[in-house]
């Protein structure tokens, strides 16, 4: 400090005649925030990406090709799990340690995701979990963009804050979504899939697949236990809650509570 007051000597005079400099604001601002977070920026780009070729994909124009559209969704989605992979784990290790750490990463799971499917026969219902996750981050992420710009009373600011509020029914709809995708593949798809399951369910950030995987049960056997349900269907939906249960991962038992569950 006492170098800046010895190159200024008459700061204070003009700060008299300048009470406060006004920060940039508007595209100027914008422009250094990007400069300051282009990891960040990039990542809203890929997840852009992927909300518009699920659309093209399911709204084909422009006469695009929509298994190209579903590839390049998926590869969007894998782009956006590489980059969240080196912002949560930068430095890599050949160690088991870190291929553990690795294995517990939300954006492992779903690079793994597109992996799976990149190559297999279209399915939309393949693109509904990483299209809604894309459409939630991004969302979360153009507010600062337009807080920044000051943007905030345009209505497209007031329909991505909807999106953002609706973030607890988006990730159950998620998580059922890729419950329902195991009866869907095919004959070897399923068991690789299951790995994917099975890291879902033991995420440690979000609990929506192993709450989602509680509620159906609890579902089927209110449903299954009502007088005059036919009991030989009673018993097979038994035994398959049976098989399912003993596929259970082995997890850590965790509190977790949604509200405050870390949005990223």
């Amino acid at each position: 400090m006492s170098s800046n007051q010895e190159d200024e000597p008459n700061a204070n005079d003009s700060q008299e005649r300048e009470p406060h400099r006004s920060q940039p604001g508007g595209f100027a601002a914008l422009s250094i925030h990007v400069s300051q977070h282009k990891i960040d920026f990039a990542l809203v780009c890929t997840r852009l990406g992927t909300v518009i070729f699920t659309l093209l994909y399911l709204i084909p124009l422009f006469n695009v090709n929509p298994y190209t559209c579903y590839q390049r969704a998926l590869m969007s989605n894998a782009a956006t799990s590489a980059l969240r992979l080196h912002q949560r784990l930068p430095d890599v290790r050949l160690t088991r340690e870190f291929l553990a750490q690795l294995l517990v990463e939300d954006s492992c799971h779903y690079l793994f995701y597109s992996i799976i499917f990149l190559n297999s026969y279209p399915m939309t219902l393949v693109l509904l979990p990483v299209a809604l996750f894309a459409l939630l981050h991004a969302s979360s992420y153009l507010i600062t963009l337009l807080n920044i710009v000051e943007y905030s009373n345009w209505w497209g600011y007031r329909f991505l804050q909807s999106v953002v509020l609706q973030q607890r029914h988006i990730l159950r709809l998620v998580a059922f979504t890729e419950i329902s995708l195991i009866g869907k593949m095919s004959f070897i798809i399923p068991f690789v899939y299951y790995r994917f399951i099975t890291l879902r369910y033991s995420s440690r950030r979000n609990p929506y697949t192993k709450e989602m995987f509680h509620d159906l049960r609890v579902f089927i056997q209110y449903h299954i236990n009502k007088p005059g349900f036919p009991s030989s269907v009673r018993n097979l939906a038994n035994k398959a809650i049976e098989m399912i249960g003993r596929l259970e991962p082995p997890t850590v038992a965790q509190q977790f509570n949604i509200q405050n569950l870390e949005f990223k």
